[in-house]
């Protein structure tokens, strides 16, 4: 069965209702999608701009927000189509890369076997970057892979597969010299709106003891308590879900998918089994399309991944999972966090099928 077209995130519940049955079905187990309209009056001196701005003043006077709940994880997401589909003025990227190579000027990793401590079992030196200790520790085993470029979006494919490479040798030596330390988590935050306190591309290393951290540990409670048959995995469905929609798709044994609940824009979804050959390539593409199509200019990046060692616990069917979202222009002033972002729904601009076509274009 083809996949069906959707223009926009506004038009999700007239997509699904044209699915197969049997498609409809594995959504419905996975999601509810709940419509609602907005209404507001606009005075007479406004409504010149409202018109410039998005269209007619009628698109503004009745909006669609599109409500997107995945029943498993609660994750819970408030769409406006026409938060999406609104007139945004893009920087191309010029005064931040002159910015980064003005700063680049006053480096404390430019030369990190001098300047950063190692940790005790010592340093892993990769092709494009080397692992320090990270100075004010996350958790008693927290690393930092130096990156030899300085620029973070100064990247390819190698020297994103020299990442996850290092990565995962730096957490099985730190396993060798702590055998009890074995959930290991990789994260990349690009540039200060990301959280980064070093422009110096960088990313860092855990490996914590008793328990994987909070959100992949309910993560794996929650995808084990799925049940929607036997032999059916949370993971599998997901991924399904995201297929017949047209935001998903396989490469190589990776899958990606634009993410139906995104955290916030643009979140991608990128999942292959344990330790698969092809995971780094899948999201160096990723990032690539994320950089040079959508304008990514800072993002977060996060690897879950069933523990390095045997546990107590099932983690059986757990894949590993690259998590990559959009945190904005690193020049601009606005948060893109907020009081519904940290307690109540993501509330997102991006439209998930316009991301899904973009990686699609780019990776397939």
């Amino acid at each position: 069965m083809p996949v069906i077209a959707a223009p926009f995130i506004g038009t999700l519940a007239e997509h699904v209702a044209e699915l197969p049955e049997a498609q409809q079905q594995a959504f419905q187990r996975l999601y509810d999608v709940r419509v609602s309209y907005g209404q507001l009056r606009a005075p007479i001196g406004m409504q010149q701009w409202l018109q410039r701005q998005f269209g007619s003043v009628d698109a503004v006077a009745t909006q669609r927000i599109v409500r997107v709940t995945n029943r498993v994880t609660l994750e819970d997401v408030l769409y406006n189509a026409l938060r999406s589909r609104r007139p945004i003025q893009m920087n191309d990227g010029s005064e931040l890369m002159q910015w980064l190579a003005q700063a680049g000027s006053d480096d404390p990793l430019a030369d990190p076997e001098e300047t950063t401590p190692e940790d005790p079992f010592g340093r892993v030196r990769g092709a494009h970057s080397i692992t320090a200790a990270n100075v004010a520790k996350l958790d008693a085993h927290s690393g930092v892979i130096v990156f030899d470029e300085y620029n973070p979006l100064v990247f390819d494919r190698s020297s994103v597969t020299d990442c996850f490479d290092v990565g995962w040798e730096w957490a099985r030596q730190a396993n060798q010299y702590d055998p009890a330390a074995v959930y290991y988590m990789l994260i990349w935050n690009c540039l200060w709106r990301a959280g980064a306190s070093l422009l110096h591309g960088h990313a860092q290393t855990l490996l914590g003891r008793g328990q994987h951290y909070g959100k992949v540990e309910a993560l794996r409670r929650t995808a084990g308590g799925y049940s929607a048959g036997p032999g059916r995995s949370y993971f599998d469905d997901l991924f399904a879900v995201h297929e017949s929609l047209g935001l998903g798709f396989e490469v190589d044994g990776v899958r990606i998918m634009a993410h139906l609940t995104p955290l916030k824009e643009k979140e991608t979804l990128v999942m292959a089994p344990p330790f698969h050959q092809n995971l780094p390539g899948a999201v160096y593409q990723v990032l690539a399309c994320l950089r040079d199509r959508m304008n990514v200019r800072s993002f977060n990046l996060a690897l879950y991944q069933a523990p390095i060692a045997p546990v107590a616990e099932d983690w059986s069917g757990f894949p590993n999972i690259v998590r990559i979202v959009d945190r904005g222009d690193p020049l601009s002033q606005t948060s893109d966090f907020g009081t519904m972002e940290l307690y109540g729904a993501s509330v997102v601009s991006s439209d998930p099928f316009a991301l899904a076509e973009a990686l699609r274009e780019m990776v397939v």
